[in-house]
């Protein structure tokens, strides 16, 4: 566009804006535009302003939709006032009539009770909000955490006792929220409810009866509270027949069949670090959460490395692992050997303790041998030989014999009984387990906890192509969680978390601790007691 066009355009818009101007409303005032589309006066714009709604004007101007609208608006409005007449069900949580002397709100309460992880459990204090827990803590009044023997005087003493926690059990409290968690009782996926499961369940218990139980097998995970252990023992007196298999993943079959081999019966060993100036570690992990008693260790052990008035001597700890540790990692010597070296290496070890070793003389000459056997002789019970759970049974009953040949049994080193309620080699009872469901003798399957189709191995593998080759067992799961076991199963019965239920356990030393609850179950969740009740003579 020329420069001569615009200035035409811009006088014609003009003369017209002066028009408009110019004239009159009846009012005698100046008319006036709002816009330049106004301006304009375009047909399209005409159309604008005729409808203000633009969107939606074409629905309200046709009667059929308009008349739908009308209906539906209708059905939504006595829908709602329906509502008002239904039976809502009981409120939980309503306000207290009496308040209780010790709610206030905004103040915390402490709860003592246990939280059983790794097959051992934490002593531990839950806080509680309003009702709800909060935070976990050590429990420092619980003899685990009883104060070391150190004289009074040492500033590292803690009269108190500790109250420390590792962090999967200060996360443990996230699982009592955890949205994932499983919320309902069902029956191939389809929601039953309680009564519908215990009804089922007692009709395969009377077909049992003559039976005494020899088509029902029970699978769980490690037992160690004594109550439970009871219970499942009084169930297979009630039926002989039946038959009670253990298994986790992350056992402890080397550690027993070491101990078997040492003392002819499986044993329960405990450690006394703060008394112990010398340390060798055979792959041994005892600084990590996930070795029983970690939180207690490893107070003892760093308490024992600083140097006071008291304490001159900081101890010693020989490390001798394939994968690199924690343990490890604050090791005064560390040596790092390929796992086919290291049962060699601990006879050889043993073999400098005590001549009579049963591993007869020295297979492998290494240069630090020597001066370690030399320093655990100069310190004859005040030193601990540990091996750690993936090690081979020969290791373990050498690190016994070189705890006894040391003098370290009854002065660092201590012997109780099993933790279990039952010990057994997890192994050898999943195959058992395996063996009588290819047999198809099993008629009612109840696994509680763990997730075995998932974490079995595959020589032993409990998946459904071998569960559904049977099409006349029913399959039982009591899990917190939804997962590939509870896929296969019949029933899943949502488990109640540690912190909304009442039952017993054992800490690392065998000191049986209450659990206690702190809230109601959240979704109606049931424990091992419950599931196991409907199984005896008493349930009603």
């Amino acid at each position: 566009m020329s420069d001569n066009d615009r200035h035409i355009n811009f006088e014609l818009m003009r003369a017209h804006i002066l028009s408009l101007q110019d004239d009159e409303t009846p009012r005698g005032a100046k008319k006036s535009w709002r816009s330049l589309e106004e301006l304009a006066d375009s047909p399209v714009f005409r159309e604008f302003v005729a409808r203000e709604f633009p969107q939606q004007a074409e629905g309200w101007h046709d009667p059929i939709e308009r008349r739908t609208f009308m209906k539906l608006m209708g059905a939504s409005l006595a829908l709602a006032g329906l509502s008002g007449c239904v039976f809502q069900p009981a409120e939980k949580i309503v306000p207290n009539v009496n308040q209780p002397e010790e709610h206030v709100p905004g103040k915390s309460l402490f709860y003592a009770t246990a939280a059983p992880l790794f097959g051992v459990a934490t002593p531990v204090l839950v806080r509680s909000n309003e009702g709800r827990p909060t935070k976990i803590e050590g429990n420092p009044e619980h003899p685990n955490n009883r104060p070391l023997d150190f004289p009074a005087e040492d500033p590292y003493r803690d009269p108190r006792g500790s109250s420390a926690t590792d962090i999967f059990t200060q996360a443990s409290i996230l699982d009592l929220y955890d949205p994932d968690r499983s919320q309902t009782l069902t029956y191939r996926e389809d929601i039953r409810t309680w009564t519908a499961f215990v009804g089922e369940m007692r009709s395969k218990l009377d077909e049992q009866r003559g039976k005494q139980g020899a088509g029902i097998r029970f699978l769980t995970e490690s037992i160690i509270s004594p109550s439970l252990g009871a219970q499942m023992q009084e169930l297979l007196r009630a039926l002989p027949q039946a038959k009670w298999h253990q298994y986790e993943p992350a056992n402890r079959d080397n550690v027993r069949a070491g101990a078997i081999a040492a003392f002819g019966q499986p044993v329960n060993t405990t450690y006394r670090f703060d008394l112990a100036q010398r340390i060798l570690s055979l792959d041994c992990d005892f600084l990590s959460p996930t070795f029983p008693g970690y939180v207690r260790y490893s107070r003892e052990f760093i308490a024992r490395r600083r140097v006071t008035e008291t304490n001159r001597d900081m101890n010693r700890l020989y490390v001798v692992e394939t994968t690199p540790s924690n343990t490890g990692a604050i090791a005064d010597h560390v040596w790092e050997v390929k796992p086919s070296e290291l049962e060699a290496i601990a006879k050889s070890i043993a073999a400098g303790v005590f001549p009579q070793s049963p591993s007869g003389t020295a297979t492998v000459n290494l240069a630090w041998i020597e001066p370690l056997v030399r320093d655990l002789q100069q310190h004859r019970g005040a030193s601990i030989v540990l091996a750690g759970n993936e090690q081979p049974p020969i290791i373990h009953a050498l690190a016994h014999a070189m705890n006894n040949a040391l003098g370290n049994v009854g002065k660092t080193v201590f012997y109780t009984d099993p933790l279990e309620a039952r010990s057994e080699g997890h192994m050898e009872s999943l195959q058992q387990l395996l063996n009588d469901i290819d047999a198809g003798v099993v008629e009612l399957l109840v696994i509680i906890g763990g997730n075995p189709v998932y974490n079995t191995p595959a020589d032993k593998k409990l998946d459904f192509a071998r569960l559904n080759k049977h099409k006349n067992m029913v399959r039982v799961h009591l899990s917190e969680y939804k997962n590939e076991t509870s896929e296969v199963c019949h029933w899943h019965i949502n488990a109640a978390h540690y912190l909304e239920s009442w039952g017993d356990t054992r800490s690392y030393d065998g000191t049986v601790t209450i659990m206690q609850p702190l809230i109601e179950p959240l979704h109606e969740g049931k424990t091992a007691y419950e599931l196991l009740a409907i199984f005896s003579d008493q349930y009603d």
